[in-house]
């Protein structure tokens, strides 16, 4: 396939040509494109669930994403592709894989998309308590559907600054907090405490240490495509190099974070309708902290979200080029700028569809979504590791760790069984693992093998 979807963590293409990027420009490109809202505020939901052993949690989720990267870019510098890992599924399994991953990727993007929406209007009520979340998440949707409808030429120039921003906005709670943890700041907190005993580092127990795996494996999300952009290295040999340097940078940043958050604010005073770092410090003398950190966030996530949104478009069209979607979904209107109008109405319905779950479960809403795309991009990941095992001549140390990294993916797939609260994402995600079963095992039996015996 021959595509490029940015996910929930992801930008747009930062490069037109090919062979233009070196290894320490993607690695920097990787970390501003990676960090969105499902670490700005999905990692609340993690400490919520396990407290101060997230830290664990992410560094095992580096672990997990490191070996799926690897792998991908192995396979990257041994057959370039402009496509993505749908391309080497199809190549390992057959059609079957392809199709499969294709679509799974475009339900695990929607699912995005409502996960971004969803946040961005939590994130609004820190404002607007008062008005409802669907009110927020139509507005974000509108505006979203204009920005595509306009083009994407104007929001390509201005995604490097949106992926600043992310960054930016972590450093400064960084330097704030070490700031405040060494007393430079003062307010009505008490005395920041280093959690010492195996209680106050897992309050919640293994379980909830399992459960909360999914919400760290969902921050790194987007590394797949950080593998289709390998593709434009001057040495495509040196995509292993870059995940390594990305990854390196991604886990300080992350767990450093992390690391202040939990030790400036108790256990039980995170939830998942605020940011976790506005949370820590809250009880400090920094009123201008809270408006300038959700701005910036709100401004990353709404990029991010549009950005899914020209994503899961362009992508129907390619499944529908291929022949993995209906032909309606390839049309384009010249007048508007080659727009795939069919596409984009099919995206937009997972949209209307988001907001109203939003609107039946005001309460949940963020915890399903965002736990059921994070198990569908964890199953896309299995694919990268199963396609390269078959692909690749690897050794044993590299089956070792391919195994490694399935075992890690259950890990936190099944984590979603053991915490309730969050368990009604796996039966999402399960919704729509089986529909495009069901609807593979047809185009199975009927499609590709009379089309194969014609």
């Amino acid at each position: 396939m021959d595509f490029f979807v940015p996910n929930e963590d992801s930008c747009s293409d930062q490069e037109d040509g090919t062979g233009t990027l070196k290894w320490w420009q993607l690695s920097l490109v990787g970390v501003g494109c990676t960090i969105g809202t499902g670490f700005f505020l999905g990692s609340a939901i993690g400490i919520k669930i396990t407290g101060p052993s997230i830290v664990f949690s992410f560094l095992l989720a580096a672990i997990g994403t490191y070996i799926v990267y690897n792998l991908l870019a192995k396979m990257t510098a041994q057959d370039p592709q402009d496509g993505s890992f749908c391309y080497y599924a199809n190549k390992a399994y057959g059609r079957w894989a392809g199709f499969s991953c294709g679509w799974n990727y475009w339900a695990s993007n929607i699912l995005i998309m409502g996960s971004q929406l969803t946040a961005l209007s939590i994130l609004s009520r820190f404002w607007f308590p008062d008005v409802p979340l669907w009110i927020f998440a139509s507005g974000y949707a509108v505006l979203s559907i204009l920005v595509v409808l306009t083009g994407s030429n104007g929001f390509n120039r201005v995604e490097n600054l949106f992926a600043i921003i992310k960054t930016a906005a972590i450093i400064m709670f960084i330097i704030l907090a070490a700031a405040a943890l060494f007393g430079w700041i003062h307010g009505d907190a008490k005395m920041p405490s280093f959690p010492n005993t195996g209680e106050e580092i897992f309050p919640e127990g293994l379980k909830g240490f399992w459960g909360s795996l999914i919400y760290a494996f969902y921050a790194y999300g987007g590394i797949e495509v950080i593998g289709l952009l390998a593709t434009n290295l001057k040495k495509k040999e040196d995509a292993p190099k870059a995940g390594i340097i990305m990854l390196i940078l991604l886990v300080i940043i992350y767990v450093l974070s992390l690391f202040f958050a939990v030790i400036l604010a108790k256990h039980g005073a995170f939830t998942d309708k605020e940011s976790p770092f506005v949370t820590a410090l809250s009880a400090y003398n920094l009123d201008f902290f809270p408006h300038v950190f959700n701005g910036a966030i709100i401004i990353a996530g709404f990029s991010a979200m549009t950005a899914a949104l020209f994503g899961v478009t362009t992508l129907l069209v390619t499944l529908a080029d291929g022949g993995d979607a209906p032909k309606l979904f390839s049309k384009k209107v010249k007048k508007w700028k080659d727009l795939p109008l069919p596409s984009l109405v099919l995206a937009t319905i997972g949209l209307i569809a988001s907001i109203i779950t939003a609107f039946l479960l005001p309460g949940k809403i963020y915890e399903y979504i965002t736990t059921a795309a994070g198990i569908l991009i964890l199953l896309n990941w299995a694919f990268i590791i199963i396609s390269a095992l078959r692909i690749l001549k690897v050794k044993a140390w590299g089956k070792i760790t391919g195994m490694i990294g399935i075992i890690l993916i259950i890990a936190a797939i099944s984590g979603t069984l053991v915490e309730k609260t969050i368990r009604l994402g796996l039966v999402f995600s399960a919704g729509f693992v089986l529909l495009i079963a069901i609807v593979t095992l047809i185009m199975q039996k009927k499609v590709w093998k009379h089309a194969e015996s014609n």
